[in-house]
């Protein structure tokens, strides 16, 4: 179900909330849909709505992901639900449509405290604190979707989780069993430098043509940097350049692509290239996110993937896992100022969420949010993982950061030669101040 992180531009971002929409929403509360309410009185999940139409923005690849529990909800209230596809760069765009004056009645959002605000929750969504499927979700999901202390987005999956796939075959060929699992990065090295000396394999593959994966070995390196230093780097108070970064960088540059454990092709190599070699045992593992299983699915069976795959979590002292929330894992709903769509949104909120949430979720053959509801059977068991790693997992730093800088395109200008690890570090700082500082962010 999840999808792959967007690849979103910050500095436009930056561009339309200090321009287009400086004159309404970023400096007037009541602009884009009147001033913070509360919630309703709790609705009826299968109230009749005939007559009712909404619209719900998606990413161009998930315009089918509500299809199931939309049409439920049409046969079960007569209510009609259009779901449009905005066009990518979909995290760039969405805010553009808002700043022109457009607004949909549902849309489709990653709910961290890094991307939500790139939206205006406070002027522009219903509050949604009071709803009675609030109180389902499990712990990590409940702390996704909340700013300030108050909810914007209701959590329909759970967020993706960052970890390793590995190809069984060739763990046996290096002699790896689970034991040997690694408890910390420099173990998850070590790990890597025997399947290089074993096999005739590579020990990761890296998507440096894509980009986007090449975030998470710096990611996991930084799972130790406790609360208070993200709430320093939040006011301004520690930096994306402080030695604990760069060396993270470093690291992923001397001992892992200097030290030849990526594939050869390493600065071309593709998101859906990564799946293919990993299953023809051309490399050894993969550290990615969920959407890396949700293209194994797709194309193999759960007994298929059982017999060829694994999965295990790893941080950077630890053996736990990461998770990192995506545009598929929140919805929210807009101050319209029509009360009768705005019930009509909060009451196809509940409908997913409690009515229909069982059968959601069978369908679309994911994991269950909310504890009271079994997670579907027949999951591949990297499915079954990743749901057992979720409660302890870390999250990454789009969940923990008020920004989430590109790292992957400077990661990407390393690659290639054109920056340091000290300079990759410097462009992530350079641009979190920026947009931190665009957001009005206090310290900046």
């Amino acid at each position: 179900m999840s999808t792959a992180p967007m690849k979103r531009v910050l500095p436009a971002l930056v561009l339309i909330c200090a321009t287009a929409l400086t004159a309404t929403a970023c400096s007037d509360p009541s602009a884009m849909g009147g001033a913070d309410t509360a919630p309703g009185k709790a609705v009826d999940p299968t109230a009749k709505l005939d007559g009712v139409k909404l619209t719900m923005w998606t990413a161009q690849n998930t315009v089918n992901a509500p299809k199931q529990v939309i049409d439920a909800f049409e046969k079960a209230t007569g209510a009609e639900i259009d779901a449009q596809a905005i066009p990518d760069l979909y995290e760039q765009n969405v805010p553009t449509k808002l700043a022109s004056g457009d607004k949909p009645d549902l849309m489709f959002w990653q709910p961290s405290i890094s991307t939500l605000p790139f939206i205006q929750p406070q002027q522009n969504l219903l509050p949604l604190d009071g709803e009675p499927w609030v109180k389902k979700l499990g712990d990590t999901e409940k702390s996704l979707g909340v700013i300030d202390g108050k909810r914007y987005a209701a959590i329909v999956t759970s967020p993706a989780m960052l970890g390793v796939y590995y190809n069984k075959d060739l763990f046996r060929k290096a002699g790896i069993t689970e034991e040997q699992f690694p408890q910390s990065y420099a173990e998850l090295l070590t790990l890597g430098q025997r399947i290089k000396d074993r096999t005739d394999a590579a020990a990761f593959y890296e998507a440096g043509g894509d980009k986007w994966p090449m975030q998470w070995q710096m990611q996991v390196q930084l799972t130790d940097l406790g609360t208070q230093w993200w709430s320093g780097l939040n006011r301004n108070k520690e930096k994306w350049t402080d030695p604990v970064v760069v060396k993270a960088v470093t690291t992923y540059k001397e001992k892992l692509l200097d030290a030849g454990l990526a594939q050869k092709n390493y600065r071309t190599g593709t998101f859906t290239g990564s799946a293919d070699a990993l299953w023809k045992g051309e490399a050894g593992m993969v550290l990615n996110v969920t959407s890396f299983q949700s293209q194994l699915q797709a194309k193999y069976s759960t007994e298929e993937i059982n017999n060829k795959l694994g999965w295990f979590p790893v941080s950077n002292s630890t053996g736990e896992g990461m998770y990192s929330p995506d545009q598929t894992n929140g919805v929210v709903a807009f101050k319209t100022g029509d009360e009768k769509r705005q019930n009509a949104s909060r009451q196809f909120l509940a409908f997913w969420l409690d009515t229909d949430y069982a059968s959601y979720i069978k369908a679309m053959k994911i994991p269950s949010v909310q504890p009271s509801v079994p997670s579907p059977e027949g999951l591949p068991d990297t499915s079954k993982a990743q749901i057992a790693a979720l409660p302890t997992a870390n999250g990454v730093f789009q969940a923990k950061a008020i920004v989430a800088p590109d790292t992957h395109l400077y990661l990407a200008d390393m690659i290639y030669g054109k920056k340091t690890p000290q300079q990759v570090a410097q462009a992530i700082q350079d641009q979190f101040a920026q947009v931190a500082k665009a957001q009005g962010a206090p310290g900046f």
